[in-house]
């Protein structure tokens, strides 16, 4: 065995050396061809061209919008709000102790989903009006925060 006998593992190909003279057999031109946006460096079409036809993103109309000043409300429904003793003074910073919110300063908005049988002293920045009938008919103590 000596080294002018190695030959490298199979599957492995030697590298195309382009633009390395004629001798190379990829000279001049390496391998691109004469002439034409792909023989160009930095030639070529963007992935979304579509031969210059109206392109897809131009023939979809535009569809929706969002306001800058939307409000996002965290909301509890009335039987989350079981857990609690009677007459618990509800605030949202408790909702967010027990869990029931996840940041403090986003509006805390009351939903009638689900029943309450126990009276509380809620206080909360939106009720809907079924909560509020709900909440009424308990004898519960509501302030809007808002």
């Amino acid at each position: 065995m000596d080294l002018s006998s190695l030959k490298p593992p199979k599957g492995v190909k030697k590298r195309k050396r382009v633009g390395r003279g004629p001798g190379s057999g990829h000279g001049k031109t390496s391998t691109r061809g004469s002439k034409g946006q792909k023989s160009r460096s930095g030639g070529g079409k963007h992935p979304r061209f579509e031969g210059g036809q109206t392109p897809l993103y131009r023939r979809v109309p535009k569809r929706g919008f969002r306001p800058l000043k939307r409000v996002e409300y965290q909301i509890v429904n009335l039987r989350d709000l079981n857990r609690f003793r009677p007459d618990t003074e509800v605030t949202p910073e408790v909702l967010h102790k027990e869990g029931l919110v996840s940041k403090k300063r986003l509006p805390v908005k009351i939903l009638g989903e689900g029943d309450i049988k126990i009276p509380l002293k809620i206080s909360a920045h939106f009720f809907s009006k079924s909560a509020r009938r709900k909440l009424e008919a308990i004898k519960a103590e509501i302030t809007d925060l808002s």
